[in-house]
């Protein structure tokens, strides 16, 4: 997983850092839950870390990451909620358990939400200050990524005024042994053998063809997984 130059037919990689997978788990379910399955379940048990009930959004719900932490959090008994740039993408969102998707290039939404959750997954970045906003009084935002731009300054005197958070974190910062691999690698595909988290099938291109899935990415076409066989 943590591999460099991992876009190549054959890869070495050192036996602390393989993930042995059940006998029931196919290398292309593994190349499409893998890294982004484990990134989700860190940012769900790690850092955000909510009991059951609790009312939490995810902006961009419908990414890579977004489709299976809202799984996750369902499974865990969440009140999911979160935000998808198009009506596909939030039907998909929908159809995972959410409760509550909105639009993500226009907020007319907002004030109706302003307040209203524990938690706010933010992996794009650029409208953490819409994140902040949606929090309740000693909320939390877990920051995750930049996918839509680099975030806004944020006044931490006003998030102390309110008793809000930002948390952040590194996988690799978790990943730190064979041992962890395994217990976290577990838990996932133990969401996977209970039906509790449904995967949409991956676009498959030829390693030859990287530039083309590079591009079908960039251009926001993929709704699940984009891998590439050698």
């Amino acid at each position: 997983m943590d591999v460099p130059l991992a876009n190549a037919e054959y890869v070495a990689v050192l036996s602390t850092k393989v993930i042995i997978l059940p006998a029931d788990t196919s290398p292309k379910l593994a190349a499409t839950i893998g890294l982004q399955g484990l990134t989700a379940d860190f940012l769900a048990h790690d850092l955000g870390n909510d009991q059951a009930g609790a009312k939490v959004f995810i902006t961009g719900i419908s990414g890579g990451v977004g489709q299976l932490l809202a799984q996750i959090l369902v499974a865990d008994g969440l009140q999911v909620f979160g935000s998808a740039s198009t009506a596909a993408k939030r039907a998909v969102a929908l159809q995972n358990g959410a409760q509550g998707v909105f639009a993500s290039r226009e907020f007319s939404w907002l004030p109706e939400q302003k307040g209203q959750f524990q938690t706010v997954y933010d992996g794009v970045g650029v409208h953490l200050d819409k994140s902040l906003q949606l929090l309740r009084h000693r909320g939390q935002v877990v920051f995750f990524g930049m996918a839509g731009g680099n975030p806004p300054q944020i006044d931490l005197v006003q998030l102390l005024a309110e008793s809000k958070s930002i948390l952040t974190g590194d996988l690799w910062d978790y990943l730190t042994s064979f041992a962890e691999r395994k217990r976290r690698s577990d838990r996932l595909f133990s969401y996977l053998r209970h039906n509790q988290i449904q995967l949409s099938e991956p676009q498959v291109f030829a390693l030859s063809a990287g530039q083309a899935a590079h591009d079908y990415l960039e251009n926001g076409k993929n709704i699940g997984k984009v891998l590439l066989q050698p």
